[in-house]
């Protein structure tokens, strides 16, 4: 697949088969349409070359979308509706910080997922912050599947504070994973979909890969693991400050959560926001912030995050 490019403005491709100009631009031309519409510009189109008319800024964006449009119509998939989003992606990284898993290549997306993944490189204790669709969770699981199969690490374990039950599972059915399952949803989708549902099963069934409430981590000391805790936000003050200090020798932990959505009665007791506060400049320890600009969903998630950030605002 050979491409020749003349000017910001102007796109010249030089596709291996038809079939990668049929994808590229879409049933009845609709992904140039979709570019056009995203970024106020026009299109025109002309065999294998395009021109693009509009605001500097835009044609610049239009331009560097449709290279990634064709490069993802040269992989010989169909182009959904994701990948079109993913191409108007402004902050879209390099290869530089990919991970490898037996069934996805994952890569960071934007320039905090990107220091995200390079603080979980550098760091053994790491907080994700910021709203849901960041990436976050998924990015944790890569890095703790790598360090898995690469035997950097023993074990998985994957934690949730269950707030909506007040930790008091006794009353669900099914054995301990099982009551914990609906809680740590995001986090068996992630493991999956990078390992295969007969690979990921086969490790959890030897407890390489284990689930567990917080409630259960009292006591334990956690060695030779890569942990992650989803939804932080929902500990107690005293439930972080007890995970915290399970880590034991060669062990790595990220806490993930969105100090927007706390479930606690007083918020102000989100042992996510008091640890914060507490370990902020303390070396050692990785902090990245997330904000509606790291969202990689639909592009309705950033303005109803950017929508409930002002509400917010307008009441403190």
């Amino acid at each position: 697949m050979s491409r020749q490019d003349t000017s910001p403005s102007k796109l010249s491709l030089n596709p291996p088969d038809a079939n990668v100009m049929v994808r590229f631009v879409g049933e009845l031309n609709g992904n140039l349409k979709f570019i056009e519409k995203k970024l106020n510009v026009q299109i025109f189109q002309n065999g294998n070359n395009l021109s693009i008319q509009g605001d500097g800024s835009n044609v610049e964006k239009a331009y560097d979308a449709l290279q990634k449009l064709y490069t993802e119509a040269g992989k010989g998939l169909e182009i959904t509706q994701e990948i079109l989003h993913l191409c108007l992606q402004e902050d879209q990284s390099d290869d530089t910080n990919q991970i490898k898993t037996p069934r996805k290549v994952i890569k960071p997306r934007t320039k905090n997922q990107k220091v995200y993944l390079e603080n979980m490189s550098n760091y053994e204790i790491n907080f994700g912050i910021g709203p849901a669709g960041t990436g976050k969770t998924y990015l944790a699981m890569a890095q703790a599947i790598d360090y898995l199969l690469n035997k950097k690490v023993e074990k998985i374990i994957l934690i949730r504070p269950a707030v909506e039950a007040g930790e008091k599972l006794g009353f669900l059915p099914g054995d301990l994973s099982q009551k914990v399952d609906p809680y740590l949803r995001p986090l068996y989708d992630a493991m999956y979909a990078m390992l295969g549902f007969d690979k990921a099963e086969r490790l959890m069934d030897r407890e390489i890969i284990e689930i567990a409430p917080l409630a259960y981590m009292r006591g334990r000391t956690l060695s030779n693991s890569f942990i992650i805790m989803d939804e932080g936000q929902n500990t107690t003050k005293e439930q972080m400050k007890m995970f915290l200090t399970r880590m034991g020798f060669n062990s790595f932990a990220v806490i993930n959560g969105d100090l927007t959505q706390i479930d606690l009665p007083n918020r102000n007791h989100s042992g996510l926001r008091d640890a914060l506060e507490i370990l902020k400049g303390t070396e050692g320890i990785g902090f990245t912030l997330f904000s509606s600009r790291d969202v990689i969903r639909h592009p309705l998630v950033k303005k109803i995050v950017d929508a409930y950030d002002r509400q917010g605002e307008n009441k403190s």
